[in-house]
């Protein structure tokens, strides 16, 4: 099964997501992320590395520009918000059957459905989005799994 995390720059939330779930180390699950505007080749952002390493999670990670290739190789396309949900199904209407927002795929608040975006902030902020995004993962290991 091959999952794909979609945020903005795909600097901080996405390549959060995609450490996470592959340091669980599922078997014949492949993770990857990916970003609607993002600039390829950058790394994670500073209290990106900062919270992983804090929890002991490996991760090695440059930023990459969604792409159809990227789609085509996703069973599961999981965005952070409503916005690169909507942005991704007006560029990539094929993808619509298996793009969802994480919150949703997790079966989560619908009326919530934006995991916020920790860019420009502290390093708290980046420990609160790694414990939900943590949090959420772990349930949608649990539907995968079923």
């Amino acid at each position: 099964m091959n999952i794909l995390f979609v945020c903005t720059g795909n600097t901080c939330r996405s390549p959060m997501a995609e450490a996470i779930l592959k340091n669980m180390n599922l078997p014949e699950v492949e993770v990857r992320s990916a970003g609607v505007f993002a600039m390829d080749g950058q790394e994670a952002s500073k209290h990106t590395r900062l919270v992983l390493d804090e929890n002991s999670i490996e991760h090695h990670h440059t930023s990459k520009q969604i792409d159809e290739h990227d789609l085509k190789w996703a069973d599961y396309v999981l965005t952070m918000t409503e916005g690169h949900k909507a942005t991704l199904l007006i560029n990539y209407p094929n993808a619509a059957g298996k793009t969802f927002t994480l919150k949703e795929f997790a079966g989560e608040d619908k009326n919530n459905s934006d995991i916020v975006d920790p860019f420009g902030g502290s390093a708290d902020i980046y420990r609160e989005t790694f414990s939900e995004l943590q949090s959420i993962i772990k349930g949608i290991v649990h539907r995968l799994q079923k």
